[in-house]
C-alpha cells in the first residue's frame, strides 16, 4: 500500500522565506529550497561524483553493519526516514529489518518523493508504505500504525545542512516524535582534511554547482524572479573556525534583481549564502544529544573515520533544555 500524503510546503511560505533571507546584511537563501524536482535529481548525480565520498562511504558502512542497525532497531518497527530522496540506503536497512510494521518516507519534494515510493514498493510489496511530503524541521502528521516503536532514520549527514539552534530543535522533534524507547539511525559527516573536503563541494564536471544555482532558477519560474542563474558563480570553501563547509552563489557585477514585486540590489563580488555542512565529531554530537533526551548507545564508522551512523534511544520526554 502506497498513499502520499500532501503537506507540502506552500509557496507563500516560500516567498516569505526568500524575501527575508534577501533581505539581510548577508543574503541568504534556506538549503530546503534546493529540493524541486530537478535539484531532487541534481543531488542524486552528485552523490555518483568521484569527488563526493560522503556517500558511497555511508553506503559501505551501512553495507558491513546493516544487520547490526536493524538488530537496533528491532521488530515491528515503524520506520520514519527524514529527508527521503531516491531511497537507495534504507534498501539496506530494510532487508535485515524482521517484520516492519510500516515505512514513512518524508521530503519536501513531491514529484521525485512519488516516482521513488512507487519504485520501492514494486521491489517491497508486502512494506506498508505511506510517504509525507512534509518539512520534517516543523512538526507534522506521521501515519499512526500498530508498531513496537518508532525510529527515525536520518542518513546522509542532512543534519550539517542546520544551524546550531536548528539542530538542537531537530533533535528534541525527534525524540517526542519516537517516544521514549523509540530511536533515531543517524548520518553524520566528520571532521577530516581540507582537501578531502573542499574537492566535494566543487566537483570538476559541475553538478554541484549547476544544483546550487537551480535554488535561484526556481526563483526564477516560481516566483517571477529575473536572477539568471547562469550569471552567478558558485564558490564552495571549509570554514575550519565552524567546522562547516560554506556555499554561495557570486554576483561578479552590480545588478538589481526581481523576486515579484520586491527588489534587491547587490554589489559586485556580494553574495548568497545558500547552504552549510557542519562536520561532527561523534562524542561532541553524542553530547549534545543526550540534553534533549537521545542517549547515544553504539554507532559504526569507516576505517578511515570520515563518515559515522549513529544509533539513539530516546530515553524520558524530553523538555526545554538550554545549550
Amino acid at each position: 500500500m502506497t498513499n502520499i500524503r500532501l503537506a507540502a510546503v506552500p509557496d507563500r511560505r516560500f516567498r516569505a522565506d526568500v524575501i527575508a533571507g534577501l533581505s539581510l546584511p548577508q543574503k541568504r537563501l534556506p538549503s530546503k529550497y534546493f529540493y524541486d524536482a530537478a535539484g531532487s535529481r541534481l543531488f542524486d548525480r552528485i552523490t555518483e561524483l568521484p569527488e563526493y565520498y560522503p556517500t558511497r562511504t555511508e553506503l559501505g558502512v551501512m553495507r558491513v553493519h546493516a544487520r547490526e542497525m536493524a538488530a537496533r532497531c528491532g521488530s515491528r518497527c515503524q520506520l520514519i526516514e527524514f529527508g527521503a530522496g531516491a531511497l537507495t540506503k534504507v534498501r539496506l536497512l530494510l532487508d535485515h529489518m524482521e517484520t516492519p510494521a510500516g515505512f514513512v518516507p518524508v521530503d519536501v519534494s513531491g514529484a521525485h518523493l512519488r516516482e521513488a515510493a512507487t519504485t520501492l514498493a514494486a521491489d517491497y510489496p508486502s512494506l506498508d508504505i505511506e510517504p509525507v511530503v512534509a518539512d520534517f524541521t516543523v512538526p507534522f502528521d506521521v501515519p499512526d500504525i500498530d508498531a513496537e516503536r518508532r525510529v527515525v532514520y536520518f542518513p546522509g549527514s542532512t543534519i550539517g545542512n542546520l544551524e546550531p539552534s536548528e539542530t538542537d530543535d531537530l533533535l528534541r522533534l525527534i525524540a517526542r516524535l519516537v517516544g521514549p524507547g523509540g530511536g533515531l539511525l543517524l548520518g553524520v559527516d566528520l571532521r577530516k582534511d581540507i582537501k578531502i573536503l573542499e574537492p566535494a563541494y566543487n566537483d570538476s564536471a559541475g553538478v554541484t554547482a549547476e544544483f546550487n544555482r537551480n535554488l535561484l532558477v526556481r526563483i526564477d519560474r516560481e516566483l517571477g524572479g529575473n536572477f539568471h542563474a547562469a550569471s552567478f558563480r558558485h564558490v564552495a570553501f571549509y570554514n575550519a573556525s565552524l567546522s562547516r563547509i560554506e556555499m554561495h552563489l557570486v554576483s561578479d557585477v552590480a545588478r538589481r534583481v526581481r523576486v515579484g514585486s520586491t527588489t534587491f540590489d547587490f554589489r559586485a563580488g556580494e553574495s548568497i549564502h545558500t547552504e552549510n555542512s557542519y562536520k561532527y565529531d561523534v562524542n561532541e554530537l553524542a553530547t549534545r544529544a543526550l540534553r534533549f533526551g537521545l542517549r547515544m548507545d553504539e554507532f559504526w564508522t569507516d576505517a578511515q573515520r570520515h563518515f559515522a551512523v549513529l544509533y539513539l534511544t530516546a530515553t524520558e520526554p524530553t523538555r526545554t533544555v538550554s545549550p
